[in-house]
């Protein structure tokens, strides 16, 4: 059994990609999209036809904007995942949205009823949100209505006892993100057990399994196969194509460590005040966060530039 298949045994395996031919390759059980993995499919000649079809529509005034435009491209490329897993796909909220709670609000559910138009219904769409103190917020009315959200972008523990508190569905704390900014400062992790990605993972699903937190804790952004591997439990694991490649080649034994263990941290209510302060007071999330929703934003730009031709 190779160390892919290893994994599955512990892990749901989730792609991280809009790769249709990656999907059907390695069988996720969900998906993961974002504006800069739309982007990079979105410039394959694999989905040509698709984009064409798109900016014909936005040509003959079909969108009324550029944005709408490549919203519709999303639910699209979601639509063609969905049809190729049995389980969530997760589509993002306009990053520029990531301060407004109203409009996140009302984009998820126009994304919610496109999907339905072709079929996939609400219990299939996991909506992506930046964890800001208004995406987190967007995501507990969302909730409450019956539409599941995924918070991205997450980098630390207040972040994500919000998203506990919003009664999120699912989040996404990012590992390799985080192990960039430490490696950038020139602390390099002497082993994956000393990863400070890996690490606020591992102590988020120690807090969430010992309060008996719902919310599904999907390691995300990695770098590595060790890294995805030193998370072995974890509820779920977004893994990139090259990353699923190289853990299909592989035929290690697996051997995962405890990572869900108990924990005397608690899982209070943060109002939004200790909410702001908990992240200002973390550089390296407030940095990655802000640096995330901006690479969103520009990615974001360049596919719409790219409808417009």
């Amino acid at each position: 059994m190779n160390t892919l298949d290893q994994l599955r045994k512990y892990s749901i395996v989730v792609a991280d990609t809009a790769d249709f031919h990656a999907i059907e390759l390695f069988k996720p059980i969900d998906a993961t999209t974002n504006p800069s993995l739309i982007l990079k499919q979105a410039q394959s000649s694999v989905t040509a036809g698709l984009i064409e079809q798109t900016q014909n529509k936005l040509g003959s005034g079909h969108f009324k904007s550029a944005a709408d435009a490549a919203l519709d491209l999303s639910i699209r490329f979601g639509v063609e995942i969905a049809n190729r897993i049995e389980g969530y796909v997760s589509t993002e909220v306009d990053a520029r949205l990531s301060f407004n709670t109203e409009r996140s609000i009302e984009q998820a559910h126009t994304i919610i009823e496109n999907y339905q138009k072709y079929g996939i219904g609400r219990g299939r769409i996991l909506i992506k949100l930046a964890s800001t103190w208004e995406g987190i917020q967007a995501a507990r009315a969302l909730e409450s209505d019956g539409i599941g959200c995924n918070l991205t972008l997450l980098f630390c523990e207040a972040q994500a006892i919000a998203a506990a508190n919003a009664n999120a569905t699912l989040i996404s704390p990012f590992v390799g993100r985080i192990y960039d900014w430490f490696v950038a400062r020139g602390d390099v992790p002497v082993s994956t057990d000393k990863d400070p990605g890996v690490l606020s993972v591992r102590n988020i699903l120690k807090l969430y399994k010992s309060h008996a937190v719902a919310t599904i804790v999907m390691g995300a952004s990695f770098r590595t196969a060790d890294q995805v591997l030193a998370l072995a439990g974890c509820d779920r694991l977004t893994i990139s194509p090259a990353l699923l490649e190289e853990l299909d080649s592989r035929n290690q034994t697996l051997t995962p460590v405890a990572i869900a263990g108990p924990t005397d941290r608690t899982i209070e209510t943060l109002t939004r005040d200790e909410f702001l302060l908990a992240l200002s007071a973390d550089p390296m999330a407030n940095e990655k966060l802000a640096d995330g929703i901006t690479r969103f934003i520009q990615d974001q730009h360049t596919l719409e530039a790219l409808l417009r031709r």
